[in-house]
């Protein structure tokens, strides 16, 4: 579904006009550019709307018809759960549990902390996938190349920083494996698993 139909979704449900939305809806997918299958969908999580797309957009938006709209609830009911059927949000620990884990992840990820580690906004926000999920490889989420160039200017405010990098976003959508409930909701991530009353794979 591409953010077009997505902003159509918006304009049936909450008024205004296809602009008021389109925006929001890009920014949504923005990661396609880094990995074209569904894969990609690591801001489909209410991680990636807290953490990313709020700071950015702001927690409403006031439509063409002067309706005020909640960011947070456009993200998930009009992009997030279209996706994937309408039967499940995702969580962040869906995405880390599908990344195989390496013997470097923790001296590769060490060293690219060690960047930022006496700036505490930076800090709350490059280390939210840890405190998220509890698993050392979700830090490749934030620690890239994408994520310090796109995601913090926009959250933080900062400047881009113009070097070569040591992780870029290949390095963890390479090893993200393809599970079914990717694929637009196929089959159910281990978050949904008991809700959803199915055995998860």
């Amino acid at each position: 579904m591409n953010a077009y139909i997505h902003a159509r979704i918006s304009v049936k449900k909450r008024g205004g006009i296809i602009e008021d939305y389109l925006g929001i809806h890009d920014f949504m997918d923005c990661t396609k550019e880094m990995c074209s299958d569904n894969r990609h969908r690591i801001l489909h999580t209410l991680w990636g709307i807290r953490r990313v797309v709020v700071p950015v957009f702001g927690a409403t938006i006031t439509n063409s018809d002067g309706k005020i709209v909640s960011v947070k609830d456009l993200c998930e009911q009009d992009h997030i759960l279209p996706d994937y059927q309408n039967r499940f949000i995702p969580t962040l620990a869906d995405f880390a549990a599908a990344l195989t884990p390496h013997e470097e992840d923790e001296q590769l990820l060490q060293a690219f902390i060690k960047s930022y580690e006496g700036d505490a906004d930076m800090c709350e926000l490059m280390l939210s996938p840890l405190s998220n999920t509890g698993l050392l490889r979700s830090l490749y989420f934030t620690h890239n190349s994408w994520f310090v160039n796109e995601i913090v200017p926009k959250v933080l405010g900062r400047k881009p920083e113009i070097r070569d990098f040591s992780i870029a976003p290949s390095v963890f959508f390479n090893r993200m494996d393809f599970k079914l409930w990717m694929d637009n909701g196929s089959g159910i991530p281990p978050s949904a698993g008991k809700t959803a009353g199915k055995v998860v794979e």
